[in-house]
C-alpha cells in the first residue's frame, strides 16, 4: 500500500526529517515501511496498517513543526508510542503551554501527556504529589512552576528541600561548613535553579532570602506563608517527617512533593512517608496525586528501557522482598 503526504512548508519537512534523516529512519524502522520524498511530497510504502501509522506519525510531527516545536529524538519516539496505542490525537495537548522560560531563553514545556497532566495538577491544587521513575521531569518541572509563580509575584519565595537520608541526617563527618555539608544532597535542585535563573540571578535571590535550599530537617517548627515549597526525593522521608513537612503549609503557599517509590533508601524497619501519604491523602480535596510512568521518561532512550525492565521484573516477582529468612509457623 502507498500513502502520499504533502507538506505545506519545506522548513517543516526539514525539521521532521532531522539531521541525516534520522527521524524518518526511526519511523521506517518502527513501522517497517519505506519513505521517499520528492520536493514537498512524501510517499510511504508498506503494509496497510503500518503505512497508516507511519502517515499519522509524520502528519502529527508536521503539525508540531508548524507550531514551532523542536522535533527531537525523544519527541519522535514518544509520538511513535502514542500512534501504536491509538492516542496520537493527544500529542497536540503537550505543545500548548509554556511553563517557564530559562535564563537562556529556552521555553520549558511538558513533553508528554503525563507531564501535561502533572503540570495542570500543580497549577490547580495547593498540594501536588508527583510520583514516577527517574527521568520523568518531576523535579525539573516543579522547579519551573515555582520560578514561574515567583516571577509572576504569586509567591514571595521559593523553598526547596530534600531529606539527606544517605547520611542519616547526620552530616558532621563531611568536610566544610554547614552549607558545604548539605550541598551534595541538594545539587539536583541547584542545577534546576541555575538553568531557570542563571547563576548571577540565583545568587542574588539567595542573598535576599527569596530562595532557600535546605535539608528537610530545617523545616521543623516553621510556618511557611506565601511560599512555593518543593520536597524532592520524598520516598526517603519517614512517616513522621512527611507529616511534619505537610503541616508547615501556610497561607498563600503551594507544595509540590516528588519521589520514586521504587528507589527507597530508608532502613527496612522504616515506612516511606511518600507511600504513606499517597494512601492517607488520596481523595482529599485540593490535593492531587499524579503518577508518571516509563512512557513519560524524557532522558536517553535506554533509561526508558531500564525503567520498563525493572517494572516488569518486580511485577513477575511480586515486588522486592526484604532480605532475611522466612519461618514457617508450626502446626499445633
Amino acid at each position: 500500500m502507498e500513502r502520499m503526504i504533502n507538506a505545506e512548508r519545506m522548513e517543516h519537512l526539514i525539521d521532521v526529517f532531522g539531521s541525516f534523516d534520522e527521524n524518518i529512519l526511526r519511523i521506517e524502522q518502527a513501522f517497517g515501511v519505506h519513505i521517499t520524498n520528492r520536493g514537498m511530497e512524501l510517499k510511504i510504502s508498506g503494509d496497510e496498517e503500518m503505512t497508516d501509522k507511519a502517515a499519522r506519525t509524520i502528519q502529527a510531527l508536521l503539525k508540531l513543526a508548524a507550531k514551532g516545536e523542536a522535533i527531537d529524538e525523544q519527541k519522535v519516539r514518544y509520538l511513535i508510542g502514542l500512534v501504536n496505542e491509538g492516542n496520537d490525537e493527544q500529542v497536540q495537548q503537550i505543545s500548548r503551554d509554556v511553563v517557564c522560560i530559562t535564563a537562556k531563553g529556552k521555553p520549558i514545556k511538558a513533553k508528554t501527556v503525563g507531564q501535561q497532566k502533572y503540570m495542570k495538577a500543580i497549577m490547580k491544587n495547593t498540594i501536588t504529589i508527583g510520583v514516577g521513575p527517574a527521568g520523568t521531569g518531576k523535579t525539573y518541572l516543579a522547579v519551573a512552576a515555582a520560578v514561574s509563580a515567583f516571577r509572576n509575584r504569586e509567591v514571595d519565595r521559593i523553598i526547596l528541600t530534600r531529606p539527606a537520608v544517605e547520611a542519616g541526617e547526620r552530616l558532621g563527618f563531611l568536610p566544610g561548613d554547614l552549607q558545604d555539608k548539605v550541598d551534595p544532597y541538594l545539587r539536583p535542585l541547584y542545577d534546576a535553579l541555575f538553568d531557570m535563573l542563571g547563576p548571577e540571578t540565583y545568587q542574588k535571590y539567595i542573598e535576599r532570602g527569596s530562595i532557600e535550599v535546605a535539608p528537610l530537617a530545617y523545616m521543623r517548627g516553621r510556618t511557611l506563608d506565601n511560599s512555593y515549597i518543593i520536597l524532592d526525593e520524598a520516598q526517603n522521608t519517614t512517616r513522621e517527617q512527611m507529616k511534619m513537612f505537610l503541616t508547615r503549609l501556610g497561607f498563600g503557599s503551594r507544595i509540590v512533593i516528588t519521589g520514586d517509590v521504587t528507589q527507597i533508601d530508608l532502613p527496612s524497619d522504616k515506612t516511606s512517608g511518600l507511600k504513606d501519604a499517597i494512601r492517607v491523602l488520596d481523595g482529599v480535596q485540593d490535593i492531587a496525586i499524579c503518577r508518571l510512568t516509563a512512557a513519560d521518561v524524557v532522558r536517553h532512550e535506554l533509561v526508558q528501557r531500564i525503567v520498563a525492565a525493572y517494572d516488569s521484573y518486580e511485577k513477575r516477582h511480586e515486588g522486592p522482598k526484604a532480605p532475611g529468612k522466612t519461618f514457617k509457623r508450626k502446626q499445633p
